[in-house]
């Protein structure tokens, strides 16, 4: 089973239930976990990473019955998702195909919905499989030190892609590898139309330096909110802000459930 912890789980109110992105642990919440005291939370570490380093999965739909036994482990009556890229696509993926009953709100950060074309998604599986094949035979350190130079991180400065890499360079490169693998947006299913048909609230945050995800966001009318002052991992960059942000959110769909 997945490894789960609790925080504040004596107040009272829906739970908030936390995804990490690839590469992080469920521990990465706490500065935002502590700005929403007032809400009992669950991390939950996925698959090769944190607490959770030999658990192997086949596909989206397995991880996704990995999620909903760790959520019934806790007993938990009712809960809103959250889940930053990588746990973002996890996150819809789960919302939109488990239909789960007890989840009142779905809140992603900075993840994609899906391809729409074949072709782009088998370009996409060849990307992952060949950052995968780095991710096995190289020293951790070497390949976070190109992996951080993504597009997608250019907000970073030398100093925060130093430190991301000193964090992170004791990932199990295996581990990160077969996760990589087996959630590569080139086998997620396209996601959009799910969504947009969702009975519960949903939001979808990003740091307004994160170009990609914030036009992802545009051309398919998602229910933006920008982070000022934050790139692509908008919770570290800004972490008052977003939590501000998930806090205006809860207040809504606390108000809708």
């Amino acid at each position: 089973m997945l490894y789960t912890r609790r925080y504040h789980e004596k107040c009272a109110g829906t739970w908030l239930v936390w995804l990490h992105g690839l590469l992080g642990e469920g521990r990465e919440w706490l500065p935002i976990i502590e700005q929403c005291a007032n809400r009992p939370s669950l991390t939950i570490d996925l698959p090769g990473h944190g607490r959770s380093p030999h658990i192997q999965l086949a596909n989206f739909s397995y991880l996704s019955r990995l999620i909903e036994q760790a959520i019934q482990a806790n007993q938990i009556d009712s809960y809103y998702l959250i889940g930053y890229s990588l746990g973002g696509r996890i996150a819809m993926y789960y919302a939109c195909q488990s239909h789960p009953t007890k989840l009142k709100a779905l809140i992603v950060e900075g993840a994609n919905v899906g391809l729409k074309r074949s072709t782009e998604r088998l370009l996409r599986l060849k990307h992952d499989q060949s950052w995968a094949k780095r991710f096995r035979c190289e020293p951790m350190d070497n390949v976070l030190s190109d992996w951080y130079q993504q597009a997608v991180f250019h907000d970073l400065s030398a100093e925060q892609r130093q430190q991301l890499i000193a964090e992170r360079a004791n990932n199990c490169g295996e581990h990160v590898a077969h996760l990589l693998e087996m959630t590569s947006l080139g086998k997620q299913p396209f996601l959009v139309n799910k969504l947009l048909q969702r009975n519960y609230p949903f939001s979808y945050l990003c740091g307004e330096y994160d170009e990609k995800f914030c036009a992802i966001s545009q051309q398919f009318s998602l229910p933006l909110i920008r982070i000022a002052e934050a790139g692509h991992n908008a919770h570290r960059s800004n972490p008052v802000a977003y939590a501000k942000a998930v806090e205006r959110f809860l207040t809504f769909s606390d108000g809708r459930n």
